[in-house]
């Protein structure tokens, strides 16, 4: 791995990087589960809830409501990042603990069907029926159905703007109020500058979405497969405002940049956050100056977001 001038805030993470491959995942993914610190938070209500994805299965998702909260009030669907292979990190659920608290809302946290087993389109598939579910028994869940945003990191990213144009073609009436966006994968030809110059970066880097794809089995001629890749889409009108964040040495920080520039095209808001001496998923450093600086921006253009309706 080349050295590169990444802040030292994030060692050790800074110099690792995770040994993608089916037989490390066979190994791994059993073992990832959700820290049982989250259902014993004294500020928050933590609930399961089991439902039906589109194809009969049944997902996970988990419910995240400050307890100063009482009656109707907006949600965040959250989708994390892994590379559509890995499951939520102790962090995701963490960053998801901070943005339920602090931007005042009921978070949804979607446990999606993961590659190699469940492959292209199930993930994007679950992901929309968690969302669609939660907007369905909105009542019940005391979600304000008039303020709902969506947000996700790394491949969570990809899985949200996807939700984002699914909820648009297939004429869903909600009307997102955002898409909170973190180092987000939005770019499946991987050919970007930043692709093609970090290759070897720590936590993530070209030489892993490249050996991601095949796992994923997507393909390219699937009717579908722009949300996948959304910013090959060839449609942006109807998306929400975006807030997109990029990490400095990461190979996805072009996609974010790419992104914005497509929304702004079409007329639609952004707010872009390029992090300095970061890497991708730099925000497991919970503790990082930086973190806290970036997490802080993200919850404001939340609360902003939140309060405008």
């Amino acid at each position: 791995m080349s050295k590169y001038p990444i802040n030292k805030e994030f060692f050790p993470f800074s110099r690792f990087t995770p040994p993608i491959s089916e037989k490390f995942l066979a190994m791994a993914v059993p073992y990832m589960k959700a820290p049982r610190s989250i259902f014993h938070d004294k500020e928050l209500d933590v609930s399961r809830h089991k439902l039906a994805s589109y194809d009969g299965e049944t997902i996970e998702c988990l419910l995240m409501s400050p307890k100063s909260i009482k009656g109707d009030a907006p949600c965040l669907i959250y989708i994390h990042g892994g590379g559509f292979v890995l499951p939520a990190a102790g962090y995701h659920y963490h960053n998801a603990m901070r943005y339920a608290k602090e931007s005042e809302c009921r978070v949804l946290f979607v446990n999606y069907r993961l590659a190699p087993k469940h492959p292209h389109p199930v993930f994007f598939e679950d992901a929309y029926a968690a969302f669609c579910w939660a907007y369905d028994h909105a009542q019940n869940l005391n979600i304000d159905v008039s303020r709902i945003g969506i947000g996700g990191d790394s491949a969570g990213a990809t899985l949200a703007v996807g939700v984002c144009m699914m909820a648009r073609d297939r004429m869903h009436p909600v009307k997102f109020l955002f898409q909170m966006l973190p180092y987000p994968f939005l770019d499946a030809r991987n050919n970007s500058e930043s692709c093609k110059k970090y290759n070897d970066t720590p936590m993530w880097n070209s030489t892993l979405s490249n050996r991601i794809a095949p796992m994923t089995k997507v393909d390219r001629n699937n009717p579908n497969y722009a949300y996948y890749s959304p910013v090959e889409a060839g449609c942006f009108e109807g998306l929400p405002p975006a807030y997109i964040e990029t990490a400095e040495f990461d190979c996805l920080h072009d996609d974010g940049i790419l992104y914005a520039e497509k929304l702004r095209s079409a007329g639609i808001a952004v707010v872009v956050n390029e992090t300095e001496g970061t890497m991708h998923g730099f925000d497991i450093m919970q503790k990082a100056e930086t973190t806290k600086a970036a997490i802080k921006m993200r919850i404001e253009f939340m609360k902003r977001c939140f309060s405008h309706q």
